[in-house]
């Protein structure tokens, strides 16, 4: 995870605050999110991606009493320097790692889709997976990468993999989840009925127009970033960099530490 990504979030709130020719209006922060969605889905690509993303404001909603679910669409085994780690071996790993951050935030489960890391693919197979997913947690939101991002502000370029896992949750989301003739098999043999989402909350966006307060959090975020020891290599570095990009960003706000969010409301 790159930190070019919280600097882009940070400079994509700057320029929403500050680009105005009103000063009143310049020197007046947007408000936080203070809406809490009751049952809300996480969709990301490989373990650790929600625990760098929106771990704060998961943590704080299921604390207020919203129940979470998060689905990881690969288990991470990709995720080594050397060449000769053994796939499957790293893969339970991950998915240990990411059980264990897990219970820090307060998901009542995690999913594992079991697709290949490094090759994710937006297909008709994730998509049935994912609205398999939806139609049986029933999410009132659902939070993802933003699919529209290829290269951030910064010139940071989006994994593959997560523009895969964020464009199929997208999909899966809309129309699929809620459409009775997109994997007709759902309904007939499983009797799962069509869903509606009425809420995305798209994170790592150059274009955020939410933000959530996550000053009572913030630690409960970093301690599971420490769960991911494979993938961790300077713990202690890296939570300060973490803090110091969330105060940064909070700093207009008057609060300790944000979160921001694309929220696209879809009625």
């Amino acid at each position: 995870m790159s930190a070019t990504r919280y600097r882009a979030r940070a400079q994509a709130l700057s320029a929403i605050v500050t680009q105005t020719s009103d000063p009143s209006v310049a020197d007046t922060p947007p408000a936080l999110h203070t809406e809490r969605p009751e049952r809300l889905m996480v969709i990301v690509a490989h373990p650790d991606d929600a625990d760098f993303g929106p771990a704060g404001t998961i943590a704080g909603w299921v604390r207020d009493g919203s129940v979470a679910h998060l689905v990881c669409c690969t288990s991470g085994d990709a995720g080594s320097d050397d060449p000769r780690t053994d796939p499957l071996v790293l893969a339970r790993l991950r998915e240990s790692e990411q059980r264990a951050a897990a219970a820090h935030i307060g998901y009542e489960g995690v999913t594992f889709l079991h697709r290949p890391d490094g090759a994710l693919a937006n297909d008709l197979a994730l998509r049935e997976q994912l609205v398999r997913s939806l139609r049986t947690f029933k999410p009132d939101a659902v939070a993802a990468m933003d699919p529209t991002v290829i290269i951030h502000a910064e010139g940071h370029i989006q994994h593959t993999d997560h523009r895969a896992a964020a464009m199929a949750a997208v999909d899966a989301v809309y129309p699929a989840a809620r459409n009775a003739m997109a994997f007709p098999q759902l309904m007939i043999d499983e009797g799962l009925d069509p869903h509606s989402v009425r809420r995305l909350y798209l994170f790592f966006t150059d274009h955020p127009n939410a933000w959530v307060d996550i000053s009572s959090t913030l630690e409960t975020k970093i301690a599971a970033l420490r769960e991911h020891v494979s993938q961790v290599r300077e713990p202690d570095a890296l939570e300060e960099r973490i803090r110091s990009w969330a105060t940064e960003e909070a700093g207009r706000f008057g609060v300790g530490a944000v979160e921001s969010f694309r929220v696209v409301d879809i009625g």
